[in-house]
């Protein structure tokens, strides 16, 4: 008789990395069995969800997640391969769309449109469906969609606003504004013709609903608020950009203080940690003139800018407060920027940022009331490649060269953008004694561009929480919001959400009919109870069989 056994798995550490031996077919039969218990006791989460949140790493592709992933292993001494993220062990995966109705591959302002509204819209404007028109102030006013924010302070939650870029900017602008042009975040950037017209993304944040009742927004963009003969508060050779005249900061105060409301105004990383949540219902901090700063070049000193994980920690705990739950959402804004420059350091320590985030939220929220939503709202032409060793660095060169040049190269490299330089005698830069882990380095792209593109592949969705079965297959991008609705039986998802929940308590409390014969029902229900204890019994039994035995012949 066979007897099979499951080989040790021996840890030690050569150079800080952490190699694993005995990876033999038992170690990765017991892996697989250890992941189809897991699948096997599949318990659905049905219940209503009371609180939402969508976190959204700009530009974060397939790509952008595995080599961080790695990134992450490999700060932790491991190979890095091997590593998990957090959202990575979320149950259910799925792939997401993200093309515009006009275009191959996503902007931002749209693909942002669609994931948080439902509705896909065209290339670079905000918060509109198809009929609205780019650069077209007129456009607007028909096209005009209700959007995730809408729906919950329908219903009463609070809402929240928690980025790494210009508040104003493409994607958390698609959260409360509507706009022909994703650019006209302030009045300068709109035409002259159009300025009577149409309201800058500024002015919808401060003045409009749902902008006016968000209660927590943190980022990035004070020029957009401050007028342009006024100097920044922080960065004094900076102006604002407003032709107005108006400062929309004080306005906002104003507003706040008109409806007697607990409000709170910071600009510095030494005010934010000050701000008491339990006395603050309302919070508008902007840390930059501009776009924050990337997680490596990040300041955290008094004068200085919180993280997107600490921005996180403090949007919920304000946001709890409301007994009736709220949505709250998360970028990861500069993801999308450093990759755009063919910066792959600055790109994959954003993103680990965000899963920073993440991280907060789930240490400050239960799965049976907080449905999470972790995806992207489009991709880069960003590749990995080559052939390298496990455990080599994944900022690193190929240990192999190119059998073409015979000069080494990267394995993280693009497609198009700033990288392209063919102006050496040798066709290509030589990389042989240069430093590609530096944060600055530039990688090597095949194609010109002052700037590289987004990708047009699909992008990965994760979910937790309430309702997370329903985030699996192949998804346009528009279905996430409306998914996210539906648990929390809000939108234009309430009524079909609210039968959904009177119908499954029906079916699990219904009683026999009074008409039943008596004798029948009772032989029926021993014979269920008795099927019911069998298979209990049985998943037991598997589910302890991990503990009796660490393989069994197939």
């Amino acid at each position: 008789m066979e007897v099979y056994t499951c080989l040790p798995i021996v840890l030690f550490f050569i150079n800080g990395l952490q190699i694993t031996l005995g990876q033999d077919r038992w170690y990765w039969y017991q892996q697989a069995k250890s992941q189809l218990l897991k699948n096997l006791d599949d318990d659905r989460n049905y219940n209503v969800a009371k609180n939402l949140i969508l976190f959204i790493g700009d530009g974060m592709g397939m790509t952008t997640v595995t080599t961080s992933r790695i990134l992450r292993g490999q700060k932790m001494g491991k190979t890095g391969e091997e590593n998990e993220l957090a959202f990575d062990k979320f149950e259910y995966v799925a792939l997401s769309k993200t093309y515009n109705t006009d275009s191959q591959v996503g902007d931002s302002g749209a693909c942002a449109t669609a994931l948080l509204c439902g509705v896909k819209g065209r290339f670079e404007t905000v918060g509109l469906d198809d009929s609205g028109r780019y650069d077209k102030c007129q456009t607007s006013f028909q096209s005009r969609i209700p959007c995730l924010a809408d729906w919950a302070q329908a219903e009463g939650k609070s809402t929240g606003l928690v980025t790494t870029t210009r508040v104003t900017h493409a994607t958390p602008a698609a959260m409360y504004g509507h706009s022909a042009s994703r650019y006209w975040e302030s009045d300068d950037k709109i035409p002259e013709e159009a300025r009577a017209a149409c309201k800058d993304i500024a002015r919808q944040l401060v003045e409009n609903d749902p902008g006016r009742n968000i209660n927590v927004i943190l980022g990035g963009g004070r020029r957009h608020f401050l007028p342009r003969k006024e100097n920044d508060p922080r960065m004094q050779t900076d102006m604002g950009r407003r032709e107005d005249g108006r400062n929309l900061i004080d306005e906002w105060l104003r507003d706040k203080k008109t409806r007697d409301l607990d409000y709170e105004y910071i600009y510095r990383k030494e005010d934010f940690d000050k701000v008491d949540p339990a006395k603050t219902d309302y919070l508008l901090g902007l840390f930059n003139h501009g776009h924050m700063a990337y997680e490596v070049d990040r300041d955290s000193g008094p004068d200085g800018e919180p993280s997107l994980a600490e921005m996180t920690r403090k949007a919920i705990e304000i946001l709890r407060k409301n007994p009736r739950g709220y949505f709250l959402m998360v970028e990861g804004g500069r993801i999308d920027h450093s990759h755009h420059f063919n910066n792959a350091h600055r790109a994959l320590v954003d993103t680990l940022a965000l899963e920073d985030a993440v991280m907060v939220a789930l240490e400050m929220t239960k799965p049976e009331d907080t449905l999470m939503v972790v995806t992207s709202d489009h991709s880069h032409v960003f590749a990995f490649g080559g052939y390298p060793k496990r455990g080599n660095p994944i900022l690193g060169l190929d240990d192999k060269i190119s059998d073409v040049d015979n000069m080494p190269y990267t394995t993280l490299l693009y497609a198009n953008g700033p990288g392209y330089n063919h102006n050496f005698p040798t066709g290509r830069e030589n990389l042989t004694g240069m430093n590609t882990e530096d944060k600055n380095y530039v990688q090597q792209s095949a194609v010109p561009r002052r700037w590289d593109t987004h990708g047009g592949e699909d992008v990965p969705v994760y979910a937790h929480g309430p309702m997370a079965h329903l985030f699996r297959g192949v998804l346009e991008q528009t279905y996430i919001p409306h998914a996210m609705a539906y648990a929390a039986c809000i939108g234009p998802q309430r009524d079909d959400c609210e039968r959904r929940r009177h119908t499954f308590h029906r079916q699990v409390i219904e009683c026999p009919s009074p008409h039943t014969n008596s004798a029948t029902t009772s032989s029926a229900l021993v014979a269920s109870n008795i099927f019911l204890t069998a298979t209990w019994l049985f998943w037991t039994l598997i589910l302890h069989s991990r503990t009796l035995s660490l393989w069994e012949p197939c």
